[in-house]
Parts: C-alpha cells; structure tokens; sequence
C-alpha cells in the first residue's frame, strides 16, 4: 500500500510541523554539542529518534521508516564509509613503511611553519581531492597528513574541515551543480556562474580565516603575504573557471594553481618566525629544524608515490566517460573502455529496497525510487584501493603485512563506519518522512526576506545529507519556485543553496565521523562539533548577507 507524504501533518500547519521536524535535529546538536556522547551513540540514538518522529508525528508507515533507514545505511558504508577505510589504509601503509618520514621532511624543507603546512595540504591539496573526488576523501587524507606532521588531531581535523568549505560546491568533478539542473531546469554553466560570483569571496577569506583560528590575528599578520598568494590565487582561478570553463574543473585547478604558487612562493619569501604549536619553541626562520634530513630526489619521489597515484586513480575515476564505464553504462567503440564496462556492469547492483521502492508519493502525487546503490568498481573508495595495490610494490611491503594492516584499519574504524551508517540513515528517514521538506517550506514562507534565508535551505540540507549534491537534489527546486513567488532572481536563490551548503558540511554527522576516523578520534566527535559549530554560523551568516546584497543592491552580477 502506497503512503503520500504530508508535509504539515502537526494541524495542517507546516510552521507547526517544521519545529516538530527539527527535534531530531536539535537532539543531535545537544547530544554532541552538551552531553557529548560518543559519535556513535548520539548517531544510532538520533536516528531512533527520527524514526519515533517519523512514524508517530508524520504517519510514515514504521516498515518504510526502518526500510529507509537501511537504505540510508548501506550508502553509508558505500560509497562513504569504504572511501574512509582506504584512505586511511593507504596513509598507515605510507607510516608502516617508514615513507611518511620522508614526506614529512619534504614538506618540511617547503616551511617548518605550521601555518604555511596548514595552507598547503588543508587548504590546496584538500580542495584538490575534493575536486577530484569528494565524499569524505579529502577531509580524511589531507587531516591524516597534517596528523602525521605533528598537528594536534582534533585541530588537523577542525582545520580540514574549515578549509574544505571553499571547494564543496565543484567538488567530485562539479557533481552538486550539474545534478541540480535536472530538477531546477536550469542550465548548469548558468549556476555555475552565479557560483563562481559568490565562492570567491569565500575562497579569499578561509585561508585568513583558517590561521587566525589556528595562531590569532597578530601571528596571522606575519604570514599575511603568503594567506593573500594562497587564498588570491585560488579565488582568481575559481572565477575564471566556473564563468568561462563550467562547473567540472574550477577545485582542481584552483587547488593545483594555488599550490604551487604557494609553494613557489615560498622558495623567496620567509616568514620573521616559525610558528610551532605548544611544546615546539618558535625560532628564527634560518634556524634549520634538527628532524629533517637530506633525502635524494628518487627518495622523496617514492615517498609521495602512492598519494602520487591515489590522485592519478582519482582523477581517471572523475572523468565522465570512464564513469558511465566503471557503472556499466557505457556505450561507445573503445575496446579498453567497453571492457572495463562488462566488468564494471558486473560489479553494478541496484536492488530495490523492500517495501519502500515506488510506495511513497511525494507532494506532487509522484511515487519516489528507492534503490540501494552498489556501484561497486565506480566508488572513489576502490580507487584508492587500487592505490594501495600498486604502493604494495612502490614501498616493497608483503601482502602479509599489507592484509595485516587492512586488518588493524578495519578494527579501528569499526564505531566509525558505525557513526556514518547511522547518521546517513537519520538523514534517509528525515528524507523519505517529509521533514526535511517541512524545514524548506517554512523558510520560503519569509517573504521578501527569502534572499537572506535562502542559503540556510542549503546549509540545513547539507547539514542533514552531508552532501551539497544531495542537498542541491533536495531543495533546489523549492529554492527556484519560491525565488520566482518573491520577485528574486532563481538563478541566485539556486546557487545560494549550494554556496550556503558549503558552510554546513564542517557541521554535518557524516563530516565530524569521517575527520574523526581519520585522525583516530572514533568517540570524540562532540569535541570536533564543538570546535566547527561557531564557524559554520558565522561563515552562513556571511553567505546570506552576500546573497541578500547580490538581490538587492549588485544584482548586475548576477549572469
């Protein structure tokens, strides 16, 4: 029997539903944010929580409810959570093996300072990754990396997580902004744009942003050339790319310009100080660190090899053409290509999940698809697989130690992938109930005020999906119906759902579970939300004065 859903079941009022529809919400937020319960108990009890709401206050049928909740669940684990167990696989076999000895003296010979570490691999190698793959893969490489350096964990988490706010809306190879033009009808370079003339801002601000959190105004001053080179480059090159290339590349090369302009850089310019954390003294710039040592060319190549070919997988896995292979939908002449699609066909599963595929109509009487997603060989996560494959032979381990140290990284993410199971299954049953859409109704009902509002649609659903694409997916449409009711321009409303997004994935359950696991913080994740919550607001509120000023006093850049 099919179930419509009800977007003001609470007396027929949506005002009345919405506030019933955040108490999951707001029991997350305590249970982190105040009773800091470890992630995966505050994840599991939320979702328990969601489902009681679900069933009780919105009449969802409590088998579709639990039917979504394991829907939520296995894209959790896949592609999510297997992108996390590679990645920090592929890092514990780089540490096994002696090689991230090597990369941290390398890095060390670019700058011994904290802050200029910071800016390379939290800010331009982590948005590079969020280009080339997105999910959780940047967060979780770049913060292993800093940890490995010497970061404090929960700051290398916090700072990844606060510099990945500038690529999220390009990321995975422009994914949260191609997929929106399906459901919005408009065109993608058009949103792109419009992004592109937001983001920027963004872009400029984080780097300065990031090392004021991290040292506090005064030291950020002393590196003040070096924030404008990092954060000015990648501006510059996101405007440019997004305007005039389109929403697929402006991470990538914004990340690589910005990188080695940062890194050029830095082989003229020193900073007055080396700024160290705590028990690290702070010592002339000249003073040359006791730790590093002098590696050949040939060492410090094979060191960064294997995160040298994680990026080469990740990349050929983004391309569109080898993507509609790797899921088995390809339909060309290329030899090479139609054989990976036979096995790509293969390894492709999407089953219709029990009791919940085409059951539920949605506002417009429409029946939903429910599918679990197994694109097994398109998953970022086996990608990196494959890197650790070939970093088997690169740092000459056995396939004894290599299954022994899968091992040990299965055992110690195990209440992690736990963590991101349960909160993606809190945000599927918050989906398929309506409440998510309760939330979005209630903030169109602002009025001439929506330009402002608009952003917190797309941080919501971020918050909730932990995806900008899924979020985009969600309440791109409502943005453009509603823009096009107040008078604004639906291009901006569209575009500030993704832009508001960004600012939301520091906060999201999924985000604070993988930086977490990354780090080896599994139980600490109400610590790190404490740390990005203040953030996030503050970052929102930034985007919703921008877009409210775009509406109403320079809406000339609006393309």
């Amino acid at each position: 029997m099919q179930w419509t859903q009800n977007f003001s079941p609470i007396g027929d009022s949506v005002v009345l539903s919405a506030l019933v529809a955040l108490i999951p919400i707001l029991y997350f937020f305590w249970a982190l944010a105040i009773k800091r319960m470890k992630g995966h108990i505050a994840g599991l009890t939320t979702l328990l929580v969601a489902l009681i709401i679900a069933i009780v206050a919105y009449g969802m049928p409590a088998g579709m409810a639990v039917m979504s909740a394991t829907q939520g669940a296995v894209y959790g684990i896949l592609p999510i959570g297997w992108i996390i167990i590679t990645s920090v696989f592929l890092y514990k076999l780089t540490v096994k093996t002696g090689q991230f000895d090597i990369i941290r003296n390398s890095i060390l010979t670019i700058t011994e300072d904290r802050r200029l570490q910071a800016l390379l691999i939290a800010f331009s190698f982590g948005a590079f990754l969020e280009g080339a793959a997105g999910f959780g893969a940047p967060v979780a490489i770049s913060a292993a990396l800093l940890v490995g350096l010497g970061f404090n964990p929960l700051y290398a988490a916090g700072i990844c997580l606060l510099a990945n706010t500038a690529p999220v809306a390009f990321g995975a190879i422009g994914i949260p902004i191609t997929a929106v033009e399906g459901p919005t009808g408009i065109p993608a370079m058009e949103i792109s744009k419009m992004v592109g003339r937001q983001l920027p801002f963004l872009s400029v601000f984080i780097p300065f942003y990031l090392v004021v959190i991290m040292t506090g105004f005064k030291k950020s001053i002393e590196v003040l050339p070096a924030i404008l080179v990092s954060g000015l480059t990648f501006a510059i090159t996101q405007y440019l790319t997004s305007n005039f290339l389109g929403p697929e590349l402006p991470d990538i090369l914004s990340a690589l310009v910005s990188l080695f302009a940062l890194a050029i850089f830095l082989r003229f310019w020193k900073p007055t100080s080396i700024y160290r954390f705590g028990f690290e003294s702070e010592t002339a710039a000249t003073t040359k660190n006791s730790t590093t040592q002098n590696y050949t060319g040939g060492q410090i190549f094979k060191a960064w090899s294997p995160f040298l070919v994680l990026t080469g997988f990740i990349s050929i896995w983004g391309i569109p053409t080898i993507k509609t292979a790797l899921v088995g939908a390809y339909e060309g002449t290329n030899p090479l290509l139609q054989f990976v699609n036979v096995i790509g066909h293969a390894l492709t599963f999407k089953p219709e999940v029990p009791g919940l595929h085409n059951m539920i109509l949605n506002g417009a009487g429409e029946p939903i698809a429910a599918l679990y997603k197994l694109e097994i060989l398109a998953a970022a996560g086996t990608a990196i697989l494959l890197a650790t494959i070939v970093t088997k032979f690169i740092v000459k381990i056995s396939w004894s130690d290599w299954t022994k140290t899968l091992g040990e990284t299965l055992d110690e993410l195990k209440y992690p992938i736990t963590t991101i199971a349960a909160v993606v299954a809190f945000a599927y049953v918050t989906n398929a109930s309506g409440m998510s859409t309760s939330l979005g109704m209630t903030l169109a009902l602002t009025g001439s005020l929506f330009p402002f509002f608009s952003p917190l649609l797309g941080w919501i659903g971020v918050f909730i999906t932990g995806s900008d694409t899924s979020a985009n997916l969600l309440f791109g449409n409502l943005q453009k119906i509603t823009a096009l009711s107040v008078g604004m321009d639906p291009i901006l409303a569209v575009a500030a759902n993704s832009s508001g997004g960004v600012t939301g994935k520091m906060i999201s359950p999924q985000s604070i579970a993988v930086a977490c696991a990354a780090v080896g913080l599994a139980g600490k994740e109400a610590d790190l939300f404490r740390f990005t919550i203040k953030h996030s607001i503050f970052l929102v509120l930034i985007v919703c004065i921008m877009t409210y000023l775009q509406h109403t006093v320079f809406s000339w850049m609006i393309p």
